[in-house]
């Protein structure tokens, strides 16, 4: 079975064409290494998914289809590759900023992070600052994300930092935010590690993230 099929078949949001590899594939008992290339493999067809939705074939629906695939084809690889895929490869606290009630990026960063291992916390949207610190000190992550698309949302996500470092959690996390309104300059004001407006590339940095710890 080629590798590369699990790629397409995710690439291609192909659902029953991904799980009927599966299927075949956990059928024929395979060991430890050739299921975590797998996993690899349909995770890279995450990569497909985003350059079609940056090529404008498919929309944001179709991203949020492909993470629930993704995490899916993970649940059934799991009794093969239990904690040695990394199972739980860091914790994630993400929420949408106070003032701001958008989460369709959230949720679509939330589904590939997910899939990809981490452990996420989803606080919701219009979050205010004292929720972040709190569930920060209740789950210890490594990574907070913040999200928002209204331009308030900015002065809402450095309201957020300045609360981290008065909690004196600042150094003990990597912050990230994302949304429409986020500039390098608006990552700089807000005290953030790093921006992104793409959900995929976010996960990306927070793989690098808690891989170089």
């Amino acid at each position: 079975m080629e590798l590369s099929q699990f790629s397409e078949a995710v690439g291609n949001l192909e659902e029953d064409k991904v799980t009927e590899l599966l299927k075949t594939f956990v059928e024929s008992n395979p060991g430890l290494e050739e299921a975590q290339k797998v996993v690899s493999a349909c995770q890279e067809g995450m990569e497909i998914v985003g350059k079609n939705f940056e090529d404008g074939e498919y929309f944001v629906g179709d991203l949020i289809y492909a993470g629930e695939i993704l995490k899916n084809a993970t649940d059934m690889l799991k009794p093969l590759i239990g904690g040695a895929h990394n199972e739980n490869v860091g914790k994630v606290v993400v929420g949408t900023v106070k003032g701001d009630l958008h989460d369709i990026g959230k949720n679509i960063f939330i589904s590939m992070a997910g899939a990809v291992g981490f452990e996420v916390h989803d606080l919701g949207i219009d979050q205010s600052s004292e929720s972040f610190v709190e569930k920060i000190k209740e789950v210890d992550p490594q990574i907070v994300g913040m999200s928002g698309v209204l331009t308030l949302a900015i002065d809402a996500m450095k309201e957020t930092v300045d609360a981290i470092k008065e909690a004196n959690l600042r150094n003990n996390v990597k912050i990230i935010i994302g949304g429409n309104p986020v500039t390098k300059e608006a990552c700089e004001y807000v005290g953030a590690d790093t921006f992104t407006t793409n959900a995929q590339e976010g996960v990306k940095i927070c793989k690098k993230w808690v891989i170089h710890e």
